[in-house]
């Protein structure tokens, strides 16, 4: 039988970013002399790709330099992360749970709008790296809610689509799931509010990080930690 894959979104899933990404992004407009996205705007579109995400906040601002705005941001988010790692933390039981999902019978994953570097960066800061066994980042496809990542996780691993299934924060990661018709499962401690997770199609919403192995294991029909 194939292995059961789990892929996880990075920012807002695995880690908190929030407070780079909102701060990067401020600075990335006022560089520009042009008034910054609101926190609300900002964390609604954590999870797109860059470029995507820049030009969907400059709609309001339609002579904004959205390519020079995004080396901006690329700059002052690299200066932050430089700086100190712990600013975007792991949230709450993250190492427990990946611990109790990755069996012998489970693969895990992640599927992030970061690029290569950033996702590199944070997995090794947490030492994380050795957890995943594929990773798609928006070098390596297209932006979410395209499947292109999930497909090409599934493709690699040699999944089964019945057998996968998608953890992520933002309606994008659900969107992205149902369209690559694996298992949507959404959390309730990241970016967007449940109600929109349930509305985009999650089949359920992890409370906590604890809840996610019952979750997986539940939807997929299998145990989680005895394979």
């Amino acid at each position: 039988m194939s292995p059961r894959l789990v892929l996880f979104d990075c920012d807002g899933t695995l880690v908190d970013s929030a407070a780079v990404i909102i701060g990067a992004m401020r600075a990335a407009f006022e560089r520009h002399d042009l008034a910054p996205p609101t926190t609300a705007e900002i964390r609604g579109i954590i999870g797109l790709s860059l470029p995507i995400a820049i030009s969907n906040l400059c709609a309001k601002h339609p002579d904004a330099p959205v390519e020079a705005i995004t080396a901006a941001y690329r700059i002052a988010y690299r200066d932050t992360t430089a700086r100190e790692a712990a600013q975007e933390p792991l949230f709450p039981g993250t190492v427990d749970a990946l611990a109790k999902i990755n069996d012998d019978d489970t693969l895990l994953g992640v599927v992030t709008g970061k690029s290569r570097a950033g996702l590199s960066r944070v997995l090794a800061a947490h030492g994380l790296a050795d957890q995943f066994v594929v990773s798609f980042t928006a070098d390596d496809a297209a932006s979410k809610p395209s499947p292109e990542m999930v497909e090409k996780a599934i493709a690699e691993t040699g999944a089964d689509v019945a057998r996968t299934a998608v953890i992520g924060d933002t309606t994008f990661d659900i969107e992205m799931a149902v369209n690559a018709g694996v298992h949507p499962i959404g959390v309730a401690w990241g970016y967007h509010a449940p109600d929109r997770l349930t509305a985009a199609g999650a089949k359920a919403i992890a409370g906590t990080m604890a809840d996610l192995p019952g979750l997986v294991a539940n939807l997929m029909g299998e145990t989680i930690g005895h394979g």
